[in-house]
């Protein structure tokens, strides 16, 4: 659900205040299986026919772990895709049984093999059953799309996403560290749990996302602002930054660190990891007669920085 009636004014270190308007806008084919009743015979692995080959499920072409399964003729499959072809063989539709293939199983244990995410930069070699524990935490692998008004599946690096943020969703690029944003929503007793919005900020040459979200904590509707560091939850720790929203005299400041967008926007949100600010607090905030929600808030980013004498960070406020 995107956010209604809400507009949103950035500005950059210059604090420029002009409006601006967001418009949020197979079955896996089946390979023919190896029959492995010579698997451990010289000459078995000829041409284009690998051990990792071998060890590639004919269904759904990922690895296999143990129990590795097989027919009657040799033919192999991993356990998960056992059940989903009904104990027939994908192959020679034999009937499978429970005979484990315990040769294979044994072949994989000597293996060693790269990272799958080897291309995009990862050096480590695991023994094979070590790789899909490593594939799973590997600090290389692709980052998920951090857009929050949807369901995204894109995958891909920092720049990729980066791109992919501003040409696909239309989501607004600014450069600097401080950030000044005016909420407007005409009518906020209408809070659903996916209303948001997303801005991108550029500083130290990394990439920052603001959320801003209207949702429900029980019964009672409340706005968030946060931070996501577009990288890494080791990186993120070397950033902090401050959020403020006030008004009639009166503000509710917080202060924190990003969180990485390997965590997931529902998991920060639900954290509550973030300035939050009760309905009846925002309408005072904004003032006038309380029917319209005008929230104006400021913050921005700092890099932490190691004193070489005392060995106690100071921050690196941006130019």
């Amino acid at each position: 659900m995107e956010m209604q009636n809400i507009e949103c004014v950035p500005s950059t270190d210059v604090m420029d205040e002009d409006e601006i308007h967001h418009h949020h806008t197979q079955f896996p084919s089946i390979s023919v299986s190896k029959p492995l009743g010579n698997i451990l015979s010289p000459g078995i692995l000829s041409g284009t026919t690998s051990v990792h080959e071998l060890l590639e499920c004919p269904v759904c072409t990922n690895s296999m772990y143990p129990p590795i399964h097989q027919c009657h003729n040799g033919h192999t499959l991993c356990s998960t895709c056992k059940t989903r072809v009904h104990n027939r063989c994908p192959t020679c539709r034999q009937e499978l049984g429970d005979i484990r293939c315990l040769a294979l199983e044994k072949v994989a244990e000597s293996l060693e093999l790269p990272c799958k995410y080897m291309s995009l930069g990862c050096p480590e070699i695991f023994p094979y059953y070590s790789k899909l524990k490593h594939e799973s935490l590997c600090n290389f692998r692709p980052y998920n799309c951090p857009y929050a008004g949807s369901e995204c599946s894109v995958v891909g690096d920092i720049p990729f996403l980066v791109a992919h943020l501003r040409d696909d969703h239309k989501v607004d690029m600014h450069s600097g560290c401080t950030f000044n944003h005016r909420y407007v929503k005409s009518n906020p007793r209408e809070v659903e749990n996916a209303t948001w919005m997303l801005t991108v900020f550029h500083c130290f040459g990394q990439y920052f996302c603001l959320h801003f979200e209207a949702f429900h904590v029980g019964m009672a509707p409340v706005y968030m602002a946060f931070l996501r560091f577009m990288g890494d939850e080791i990186e993120a720790r070397n950033y902090s930054y401050s959020l403020e929203v006030g008004g009639n005299g009166r503000k509710l400041i917080w202060e924190g660190t990003p969180r990485s967008i390997r965590d997931s926007h529902r998991k920060v949100r639900d954290s509550h990891d973030g300035l939050i600010i009760q309905r009846n607090m925002a309408l005072f905030f904004s003032g006038g007669d309380r029917k319209e929600l005008k929230l104006r808030v400021t913050g921005r980013i700092w890099k932490e920085q190691q004193n070489p004498e005392g060995g106690a960070c100071i921050p690196n406020l941006c130019s």
